[in-house]
């Protein structure tokens, strides 16, 4: 039978004292409540210890049959200190891969090594703000249906140089396509760098982007910028993060962390050719979660869209204008501000029964004209307009 709930300690106790002095062995243990087994088991404790001997012991046993053995935690401690900024995910599946015949730990096991040996930090939360742009909210379902683009935040080397990489990646198979040093973050070094990926991956569907240079202006129709538009006459269409909002792109900003953890701390006067080895590693070698712990180069396919930089914006039966390096155009004498991100280039008109007239730049609906006051209202981008926006491309070639 069990101690009495209340003053365990206590009932112990009188009995141990008891117990030393009594004739008769039987009848004190059915006193207390308990068996004789469990009587000589506290006796002798107390004899040996005094009533430190009568605290309870963990019932835990030593050892079991799937305990991990001394080598194998050290294997996975050797192989985290390789990789320290890895998750115990893909350690497990490093570990796995080189002991294929071996029975491998199960992820809480491992876990727990790292949690023990001060491998595991506490990760710091992050206040968000509100705000909303070319935003349809829609994610990777294929190799080349958005590239992700930004520019890791900067730090300066030995020699007090600002180094700010351009990093560029397939969202869905995490495909790391560029982690570029560039002289400048202007326009042109980065339209350069796309160009380069273009012609060796071809185009994607949708590029998303946050809403800085030169990526995006908040000054501008839709924020477009010359690079924006550019990549507009090419068929990609635009996707961008909330403003304040950069878990919009978490999955890039997670990249943005392991190059600043792996590379920028240990080794900020990196080269151009440690990028790429180290974008090798991670493409090649690194396993990922979201991929069923594949690696990126096992999931990435090239795109069938092929980069065609003569290609012309045809519109169709739709009336034409050229922007103008002011950023007008006109319509029936009178002049309408669009943006002179696409200076030089041309936009199709269509005439709306409301008496509206829109204006669309390649693939994309800009904005609205209203002759009636002479106004300009910019068109609204969202996922509830997502699925109009595309049943609508189809009518410019």
């Amino acid at each position: 039978m069990p101690w009495k709930v209340t003053n365990t300690m206590n009932e112990k106790t009188q009995f141990a004292i008891e117990a030393q002095n009594t004739d008769n062995f039987a009848s004190l243990c059915k006193k207390f409540g308990i068996s004789r087994k469990t009587g000589y088991k506290w006796k002798e404790r107390f004899l040996n210890n005094g009533i430190n001997g009568l605290e309870e012991l963990s019932r835990r046993p030593n050892s079991h049959q799937n305990q991990l053995t001394e080598e194998v935690i050290c294997e996975l401690i050797c192989i985290k200190n390789t990789h320290k900024n890895w998750g115990p995910k893909k350690i497990q599946e490093l570990y796995r891969r080189a002991n294929p015949k071996q029975r491998t730990p199960s992820l809480s096991s491992v876990k727990r090594i790292f949690d023990k040996a001060g491998f595991t930090k506490k990760r710091n939360t992050r206040k968000h703000t509100q705000a909303g742009s070319i935003r349809r909210g829609i994610k990777a379902t294929k190799p080349n249906h958005i590239w992700t683009v930004d520019f890791k935040g900067w730090w300066l080397t030995s020699k007090q140089l600002k180094r700010e990489p351009l990093t560029i990646r397939d969202e869905f198979s995490r495909k790391i396509l560029a982690v570029e040093i560039l002289a400048n973050t202007r326009t042109k070094a980065v339209q350069d760098c796309f160009e380069r990926l273009f012609e060796e991956f071809g185009l994607p569907d949708y590029i998303r982007s946050d809403n800085g240079s030169p990526f995006a202006c908040t000054r501008s129709l839709l924020g477009l910028t010359r690079l924006s538009a550019w990549w507009l006459k090419l068929g990609i269409n635009l996707e961008r993060n909330r403003p304040g909002k950069p878990q919009d792109n978490g999955a890039h900003e997670r990249m943005h962390k392991d190059i600043r953890d792996e590379i920028q701390l240990s080794n900020p006067d990196i080269s151009q050719q440690g990028f790429n080895n180290w974008m090798q590693e991670y493409n090649a070698l690194r396993p990922h979660e979201s991929l069923n712990m594949r690696t990126p180069n096992e999931c990435y396919e090239k795109s069938t869209r092929t980069y065609r930089p003569e290609l012309e914006l045809d519109y169709g039966t739709m009336e034409t204008r050229k922007v103008q390096t002011t950023s007008h155009i006109k319509l029936k004498g009178v002049t309408y501000s669009i943006t002179t991100a696409l200076a030089g280039y041309t936009v199709g008109l269509r005439n709306l029964s409301s008496g509206l007239v829109e204006v669309w730049f390649a693939q994309q609906l800009l904005c609205y004209l209203d002759p009636s006051n002479y106004s300009v209202t910019p068109a609204q981008i969202s996922p509830q307009s997502h699925r109009e926006d595309d049943s609508l491309q189809s009518t410019i070639k």
